[in-house]
């Protein structure tokens, strides 16, 4: 066995006598160690079988909830501009994924304030109470999450979808099936935070090209341009604060 088996095999037997230890002082001072149990058996009736396909439905829904969420919130616009404003000054990982992210995820939490707020009241209130069903407070979810998206959605992608689909054109916003509004809002998303990302890059790409000019003229041909274009970008950030006026204009391009 390698050193590196040794360490594994002896972290793990560290493991296994702490977890020994924690129990056997439990129980001498008379507190009770919860005992969980996970098992599978075979259905004898209908009822059962649909039980354990709603469990099993409930657990794959679970597994995708964070991806689900992120798609239909302002998740994908703003972690697209924020990627954007990093490469066009040139940072590398500054700052790392892990900031980007998370100031993402809050600024998302921050737009969708007011939808999370209805969703709260209409559905998930009413069902702690226990006065309306799971499926209805499904649909009574939707219902806030479907305006947000109906609000930014462009009508071109929703045609096409729609198009695609081959379905009747709809009457109205609640003819729309969710499972096209949901696509169409991902590539209008897309559609726009790119748009944004590019209008960030012009002033940083005039940057580069006059420090790229200049060091041509000066005969200066082997040293990399970002290296002296990176300071003039970073100063032009800062003067116009430049993180305060893109957030600013991520919150307010949403309706």
């Amino acid at each position: 066995m390698t050193n590196k088996h040794y360490k594994y095999l002896i972290s793990g037997l560290t493991f296994v006598f702490i977890i020994f230890s924690l129990s056997s002082n439990l129980s001498a001072q008379g507190i009770p160690i919860p005992k969980i149990s996970l098992g599978i058996t075979e259905a004898k009736s209908p009822t059962e079988i649909s039980l354990g396909l709603q469990v099993l439905f409930l657990f794959t829904v679970l597994t995708l909830a964070p991806s689900i969420i992120m798609m239909v919130t302002s998740f994908i616009r703003v972690v697209i501009v924020f990627m954007f404003i990093r490469q066009a000054l040139s940072t590398q990982q500054v700052p790392p994924n892990q900031v980007m992210i998370g100031l993402a995820i809050f600024i998302t939490f921050f737009i969708m304030a007011p939808t999370i707020a209805q969703i709260n009241e209409k559905a998930v209130k009413p069902f702690t109470a226990g006065t309306i069903s799971v499926e209805k407070a499904f649909e009574s979810a939707l219902i806030p999450l479907r305006e947000f998206m109906f609000k930014n959605v462009r009508d071109k992608d929703l045609a096409l979808f729609l198009n695609i689909s081959k379905l009747e054109r709809p009457k109205n916003r609640g003819d729309v099936p969710t499972y096209v509004l949901i696509p169409a809002f991902m590539i209008s998303e897309l559609t726009t935070g790119f748009q944004m990302g590019l209008l960030l890059f012009i002033p940083f790409i005039v940057i580069d090209m006059v420090v790229a000019s200049v060091l041509m003229s000066m005969g200066m041909i082997m040293l990399p341009p970002v290296m002296i274009s990176l300071p003039f970008k970073l100063i032009l950030f800062i003067m116009v604060d430049g993180w305060n006026m893109l957030t600013r204009s991520i919150v307010m391009s949403f309706h």
